[in-house]
């Protein structure tokens, strides 16, 4: 596939400043992951300097190769059994009042790490009672009983992305199913919690096919939902198909907003995560 030069709208200035510091200096001193570093995030600087990042959980090697994801993947590590108490500590130290944690998927693990994922939402709660709190899963293969480990703790928006449109999602997300991620988001719904999801555009869709999605998420009871620019973060990972113009990306916001989700972020650089202290109703 032939190189596309990146548009000016997509070049971001590399930022410091004593915040970033506190925020990285926290993250490395606790043995912390991030997908702001590990998905070479854009929006890292930004979100970094207002004191806010996105941790990731369950280590940093993912038992899943989506075509994507700049996340390592292979066969992990045991779970950490100190990660939650550190991750409710770092939280507390760069005081979140909002915080959203994520993770790999562990498909090696017989809960897919739903029940670390319940320990690390619990040490969160205890430890910091009046941070509001947004999970990002895995689809833990649709199983419901495993949904329900991390349901039961209550998290305030439990977010699962859609990532692409359902003729895409086979050669884009290799193990993760369409028709999986929408049972998943709509059994989030079923349980009275928000439900959010979020794709990537400019892998070779339609503007039709973002639609039907669009239609789709809808039809779960999802009311947030995050477009953004797929960037191809290393050599090993998809090429970019298009770059998709932010006057496209505005149109869709309108377009998600009149077909009746609550909240649409749409913009080249929006990522799940992006802004995601105003999600909270």
């Amino acid at each position: 596939m032939t190189y596309i030069r990146k548009p000016e709208w997509l070049k971001t200035k590399l930022q410091s400043g004593l915040q970033f510091v506190h925020v990285n200096n926290i993250v490395k001193e606790h043995g912390l992951h991030t997908i702001c570093s590990s998905g070479r995030c854009p929006n890292m600087s930004e979100c970094w300097n207002k004191g806010t990042a996105t941790f990731m959980i369950s280590g940093e090697i993912c038992t899943r190769s989506c075509k994507f994801c700049n996340t390592l993947t292979g066969r992990p590590l045991p779970l950490d059994p100190t990660e939650p108490a550190k991750i409710a500590e770092s939280i507390q130290l760069m005081n979140l009042k909002h915080a959203v944690v994520t993770s790999v998927d562990r498909d090696d693990l017989p809960d897919g790490g739903a029940y670390h994922w319940a320990e690390t939402i619990k040490a969160i709660r205890k430890t910091n009672p009046d941070t509001t709190l947004e999970v990002l899963i895995p689809d833990f293969d649709g199983k419901t009983e495993l949904l329900n480990i991390v349901i039961a703790q209550k998290p305030d928006i439990i977010s699962h992305n859609l990532e692409t449109v359902r003729r895409l999602t086979p050669s884009i997300r290799t193990k993760a199913k369409y028709d999986i991620s929408l049972k998943v988001l709509s059994y989030i719904h079923s349980q009275g919690i928000i439900a959010k999801t979020g794709i990537m555009v400019g892998l070779g869709e339609t503007e039709e096919e973002v639609l039907t999605l669009m239609d789709d998420a809808l039809a779960t009871g999802c009311s947030i939902l995050t477009i953004g620019q797929y960037m191809q973060p290393s050599r090993k990972n998809i090429p970019v198909s298009e770059y998709i113009t932010p006057a496209k990306f505005e149109e869709y916001k309108i377009t998600g907003l009149q077909k009746g989700f609550r909240i649409v972020e749409s913009a080249p650089l929006v990522r799940s995560s992006y802004c995601a202290e105003k999600h909270i109703l």
